[in-house]
C-alpha cells in the first residue's frame, strides 16, 4: 500500500488521548536502500514522542512523513493518517531553508495572521494581525519582536531563525508539531526556555513529535521515546523506561556515549573518545617567550575596533557587535561562546569576509584583509575557510557532493581535476565518508554526513584558519564526538592550522585554548578556556556555567 498523508483519521483520534496522528509500517526506499524500514509511530494530544538515533538513522524522514513528504525518487509505503482537519507544523533542523531570504520577519509571519482576522472589520485586522505575530513570537522565545520584525533571515542568527519558524507553526494552529532537532546551536539558558515552551506547546494539547541528538531536551521533555538505527525501530516505550532501562544494546551505547560498535551505516571517526578529554593541543596555551617575528609568537589571526552591523533598510543601522581586541595563534584554538543572537556568527561572518558592514580592522599575518571575501586574492581566500551550520544550505543540491569538495582544491590551489577528485575522495574518507556516499548529491546524506563534507571541503583550501560555526549542534553524541576528535587530530598534526569555534556548548568550548564570551554583542570576558569556565570573572560567564553544570 502506498503511504500518504490520508485525510481520513484513525478510529480513536478523537477519543481522549487516541492518537491525532499515526504512522504504520512506513518504508522508505530511495535508490535501493532503505533509509526508513517498518517504522510505527503515535502522536497523541498534549504528549511528546521523541524518536532518537545516530545521524543518518530515520529520524527526519519520519517526521517528513507526517506531512507528507518524502526524499525525490522514493518508494514509500506503509500507513501515514493525520486526524481530519489536522494541521501539521514543522520546525526544522535547519530553519533558513524554511524562511525566504528575499522577506523581512514581518511579511513571513503577517501572511499566516492575515489569514486567521479575515472575518473581523476590515479596520481591525491590521492591528489584529500584528498582536497574533508579536504574541507567536513571544510564545517562541522572540521577546524582542518588534526590532525582529524588521530583520531579514540572514541578519539573524540560527536559534533566532528556529524560533521564528516555530513562532510560524504556532500561527498556523498546529494539532501536531514536528520539531526537528529545535535546540540546535541553542545555548543552555535559551535551550531551557526552549523546553519550557515545548512543555507549554504539549499543555495545549497539542502533540509534539521530537527529534533529537539531545539526550539532556529528550530527557526533559518527553513522555515516549522511539530509537532508530539505520531504518529501524530497535527499542521504544515510555521514556523513564527506556532511560532507566534500555532493553537493546544499540540504546545503551546512545544514551551512554560510547563509540564502539558503531556499525558500517555509522563510521566512527578515529579511535574510540574517552570520558576525560584532552584539549585540542597539549602545547601551553601562551605562544613561546622572545619568539621571532612572523613566528609562532605572533597571532595569525588579529581583531582591532570590531564594530559590526544590521542594516534596517530606511531606519539605518543597528550596532549588533563590538569586539575591541581579540587575537589568535597558529595551533592554537579560540572558542567563541553567548546566547543565541550574541553576535558569535556576526564576528565569524567578520573574519570570513562574509559581513562587509564593520568598522574596525581584522588582520592576516598583521596584514589587515579585506572586508569582503569578493576583494580577497585567492591566497587569503583559501587562508581564511568557513564551515557553516547549515550544511544543507552551503552545497548545491544538484551536483555530486565530491565534485563540490574537489572544486575548492581546482579553484582556490590551482590543482587539476584528477587530482583533486583523488584529494577529495581520501580526505572524505578519512572523514568517515566512504566513496559510495561521496558521489551522492547533498539530498542523499544525512545531516551529520554532510556535515563532514563540509569539513572536507574547507580542509581542501588548506586552511591557515578554519572557522567551525556550530557544526557539531546538529549532531547526535557519537557522531559529535568523532567530528571533534578529527579537529583535535587537524590542530595537533599541522602546527600552522589554527581554530575558532562558534559554539552554544561549553564542552565544546572547554577543548579550546582560549574562550571569547559574548553577550548581547559585547565581548565580555576571554582568556585560557580553564580560566574562564571554572573561575569567570563577568557575572554573564558564570550564569552560563551554572546553567551548564546545575549548579
Amino acid at each position: 500500500m502506498d503511504a500518504g498523508r490520508s485525510v481520513g483519521a484513525p478510529a480513536d483520534a478523537d477519543t481522549g488521548g487516541g492518537p491525532v496522528a499515526e504512522i504504520r509500517g512506513l518504508r522508505v526506499v530511495v535508490d535501493g536502500r532503505a533509509i526508513v524500514d517498518g517504522v510505527s509511530l503515535r502522536a497523541r494530544p498534549g504528549r511528546v514522542t521523541a524518536l532518537i538515533g545516530a545521524s543518518g538513522s530515520g529520524k527526519t524522514t519520519t517526521g517528513l512523513a507526517l506531512l507528507g513528504e518524502y526524499p525525490a525518487g522514493a518508494h514509500v509505503t506503509g500507513d501515514v493518517r493525520v486526524a481530519d482537519g489536522g494541521r501539521v507544523g514543522y520546525v526544522p533542523q535547519h530553519p533558513a531553508a524554511a524562511l525566504n531570504p528575499a522577506r523581512r520577519v514581518s511579511a513571513l509571519l503577517t501572511d499566516i495572521a492575515r489569514a486567521q482576522v479575515r472575518r473581523l472589520p476590515v479596520r481591525q485586522r491590521r492591528a489584529a494581525a500584528r498582536d497574533r505575530v508579536l504574541r507567536a513570537l513571544a510564545e517562541a522565545q522572540l521577546p524582542d519582536g518588534e526590532a525582529l520584525l524588521r530583520r531579514y533571515p540572514h541578519q539573524l542568527s540560527g536559534g533566532q531563525q528556529q524560533r521564528v519558524v516555530l513562532a510560524q507553526a504556532l500561527l498556523l494552529g498546529a494539532r501536531v508539531v514536528v520539531a526537528d532537532e529545535p535546540t540546535t546551536g541553542q545555548d543552555a539558558l535559551t535551550k531551557g526556555r526552549i523546553v519550557e515552551r515545548f512543555r507549554a506547546v504539549a499543555a495545549r494539547g497539542i502533540a509534539v513529535v521530537l527529534l533529537s541528538h539531545d539526550l539532556d531536551v529528550v530527557r526533559a521533555l518527553a513522555d515516549e521515546v522511539v530509537v532508530l538505527r539505520a531504518g529501524r525501530v530497535v527499542e521504544s516505550g515510555p521514556a523513564r523506561r527506556v532511560r532507566t532501562s534500555p532493553r537493546h544494546a544499540w540504546t545503551r551505547e546512545l544514551l551512554h556515549g560510547r563509540t564502539e560498535s558503531t556499525g558500517p551505516e555509522e563510521p566512527a571517526i578515529g579511535p574510540p573518545v574517552p570520558r576525560g578529554r584532552e584539549p585540542l593541543d597539549d602545547r601551553t596555551e601562551s605562544p613561546p617567550p622572545g619568539a621571532p617575528a612572523g613566528d609562532a609568537g605572533q597571532p595569525v589571526l588579529r581583531v582591532r575596533g570590531l564594530t559590526a552591523r544590521h542594516r534596517d533598510g530606511a531606519r539605518g543601522a543597528t550596532v549588533v557587535l563590538r569586539v575591541p581586541e581579540l587575537d589568535l595563534y597558529p595551533g592554537r584554538s579560540l572558542a567563541v561562546v553567548g546566547r543565541s543572537g550574541s553576535g558569535k556568527t556576526t564576528l565569524a561572518r567578520c573574519v570570513a569576509g562574509l559581513h562587509r558592514d564593520h568598522d574596525g580592522e581584522i588582520l592576516l599575518d598583521g596584514t589587515p584583509l579585506p572586508r569582503s571575501l569578493r576583494d580577497r586574492s585567492r591566497g587569503r581566500l583559501a587562508a581564511v575557510q568557513y564551515v557553516f551550520q547549515d550544511a544543507h544550505a552551503a552545497f548545491d543540491e544538484r551536483r555530486p557532493v565530491v565534485r563540490q569538495v574537489a572544486r575548492t582544491a581546482v579553484r582556490l590551489r590551482g590543482a587539476d581535476e584528477d587530482t583533486a577528485s583523488r584529494e577529495a575522495l581520501t580526505t572524505l574518507a578519512r572523514l568517515g565518508l566512504p566513496e559510495d556516499l561521496a558521489h551522492r548529491r547533498p539530498g542523499r546524506l544525512s545531516g551529520g554526513e554532510l556535515q563532514r563534507a563540509a569539513l572536507a571541503r574547507a580542509l581542501l583550501a588548506r586552511p591557515r584558519v578554519l572557522v567551525c560555526d556550530e557544526i557539531t549542534s546538529g549532531l547526535d553524541t557519537l557522531t559529535r564526538r568523532g567530528i571533534l576528535d578529527v579537529l583535535t587530530a587537524l590542530v595537533r598534526g599541522r602546527g600552522d592550522l589554527s581554530l575558532v569555534l562558534i559554539t552554544h556548548d561549553l564542552d565544546t568550548a572547554a577543548l579550546a585554548h582560549r574562550v571569547a564570551v559574548l553577550d548581547a554583542g559585547e565581548l565580555v570576558e576571554q582568556g585560557p578556556a580553564a580560566a574562564v569556565l571554572t573561575s569567570p570573572a563577568h557575572p554573564f560567564t558564570a550564569s552560563l556555567v551554572r546553567t551548564t553544570t546545575g549548579t
